[in-house]
């Protein structure tokens, strides 16, 4: 899976490309199911949106999911049509939700709210409907999330946060639904590289969902997270140079209710990361 981002979270990363190129080419050269977390509604009108939904999941039939949500001003400033309350964005993500639906059903919209589509009709549709997932870090969004999406997609929180957020999905309407997770961890070949790399690439774990949403640059997102200490990371993220250490976690997911686990490693050392997990890890579970 990935993240639709225009900006890295950090000017130490350096690099953030197109989510819907690299899908194409991903799922063309692999035979695995792949998804994006997408924010329609600024950055990009909900058409759009809908008719790559629609593309990616023809060619690849069954291999294709999204997860909609509200959006980060860091990716939707480039517009430079402000950046709308929550409630707002909450409204306008809804509201998307329901045309790209409608598209992808064949129909043709007109819709005249917080976005406008004219004769919006996808000539391209997809032979099985993807996942809408929704996004959703707290359980108040979780919990909302479960009146419109197919199924949840949060990511790692400790505390017994996660656990709340999925009860939250499920009591309010998510029973029987898929519930995913992108799961932080940092991998590497010894753990005091594992800790430096997820401290370096990862920093802006510690800044909450709040305020790491309404700031407006990579720039700004360092240094915000400047004082972050190794300590500070290492609860947020999974630290370990083990690959056992990892697998029970993944274990632990499984245990949580989670459908599907998107083990995402913050650290460089990703051919590593690839070996080391093909050869420990996949091996137990199934294909």
């Amino acid at each position: 899976m990935c993240s639709d981002h225009l900006a890295p979270f950090s000017c130490r990363q350096g690099e953030s490309g197109f989510a819907w190129s690299w899908l194409g080419a991903a799922l063309a050269s692999t035979g695995m199911t792949f998804g994006t977390v997408n924010a329609p509604g600024q950055r990009y009108h909900p058409a759009i949106i809908a008719q790559a939904i629609a593309t990616l999941s023809q060619m690849f039939e069954g291999r294709f999911w999204v997860a909609l949500g509200t959006g980060q001003f860091i990716n939707e400033q480039v517009t430079g049509s402000g950046w709308p309350s929550k409630q707002l964005r909450t409204e306008r993500l809804l509201q998307c939700v329901q045309i790209i639906r409608a598209l992808l059903d064949g129909e043709t919209v007109e819709h005249h709210g917080e976005v406008v589509v004219s004769g919006g009709r996808l000539y391209t549709l997809p032979t099985v409907q993807p996942l809408l997932l929704g996004a959703a870090i707290t359980p108040e969004t979780a919990a909302w999330a479960a009146t419109w999406a197919d199924g949840l997609i949060t990511v790692y929180q400790h505390g017994g946060r996660m656990q709340e957020v999925v009860e939250s999905f499920r009591s309010a309407g998510g029973t029987n639904k898929p519930i995913f997770l992108q799961a932080q961890h940092a991998f590497a070949p010894t753990y005091e590289q594992a800790l430096e790399g997820a401290t370096r690439e990862w920093a802006h774990s510690v800044l909450s969902s709040p305020v790491l949403t309404d700031l407006r640059y990579p720039e700004q997102v360092d240094d915000a997270s400047a004082l972050a200490k190794p300590a500070d990371v290492s609860v947020r993220v999974r630290i370990s140079a083990e690959p056992e250490e990892h697998l029970g976690w993944l274990r632990e997911y499984g245990t949580l209710g989670f459908d599907a686990v998107y083990v995402h490693n913050v650290t460089r050392y990703q051919r590593e990361f690839i070996d080391a997990f093909g050869r420990h890890v996949l091996p137990h579970f199934n294909p």
